[in-house]
């Protein structure tokens, strides 16, 4: 509980808007991931002491520059142990998260976390990406998963093109999300590139001046309808 509280305190210091049922949620997170972790190791033994600041606050810099609007429908590509779609989910309870992954035990854990946290809005599913067909979706968001190149030619296809405001045009507001956004880290340039789209990035380090988010970006390759 201790260590919950204290990695609280990290997220508090960027984040103030929380109901009392994010707030049991985002707490309760040390306590089952530290069990199934054991278990099922999708987090590092070095970073599980760092959880709410190296997994947590790092997922949650997405929901710091853009808004994911209620009834949004969100693919997690490759989520690993459930991030950045969990601490999303936690953020964005109107929106429905997809988390996809090849590896069933990961989604186990995934499971695990989301029962334990009564989060409704997340479904879970045993596949790659690339073999889903049929589905749309307004977001696709991954961290860390594949080069950007991959990336972009997985979800593309999963995507409806948006009509999405900009905080321009609604002062006071963060721009909605739309296609995909990932989370990356180190020299990008070559990366960015090869993968022939022209990303906005933002440097998570302006965002969270914590010293694990340096060279830390997100990048968001819009999928716009033209207006």
């Amino acid at each position: 509980m201790e260590e919950a509280t204290r990695g609280m305190e990290v997220i508090t210091r960027y984040f103030s808007d929380f109901t009392t049922e994010q707030i049991r949620q985002l707490k309760a997170l040390e306590a089952v991931y530290h069990e199934w972790n054991a278990q099922i190791n999708v987090i590092s033994r070095k970073d599980i002491g760092s959880l709410y600041e190296k997994h947590v606050l790092h997922s949650l810099s997405i929901a710091a520059v853009y808004n994911f609007p209620p009834g949004s429908r969100v693919i997690d590509i490759g989520t690993g142990g459930g991030f950045p779609g969990i601490p999303l989910a936690i953020i964005f309870p109107e929106s429905q998260f997809q988390l996809v992954d090849s590896i069933a035990k990961k989604l186990k854990v995934v499971d695990a976390v989301a029962d334990a946290l009564s989060l409704t809005n997340i479904y879970t599913e045993h596949i790659r990406a690339e073999e889903i067909k049929g589905r749309k979706f307004d977001i696709a968001i991954s961290r860390a998963v594949a080069p950007l190149k991959a990336l972009w030619a997985w979800s593309r296809p999963l995507l409806r093109p948006q009509n999405i405001h900009s905080a321009n045009e609604n002062p006071g507001t963060l721009p909605d999300a739309s296609g995909l956004i990932c989370l990356k880290g180190g020299d990008l340039a070559a990366e960015i590139s090869e993968s022939g789209t022209r990303p906005k990035v933002f440097d998570i380090y302006e965002l969270f001046p914590e010293d694990s988010f340096r060279e830390k970006y997100i990048l968001q390759v819009p999928y716009q309808r033209n207006v």
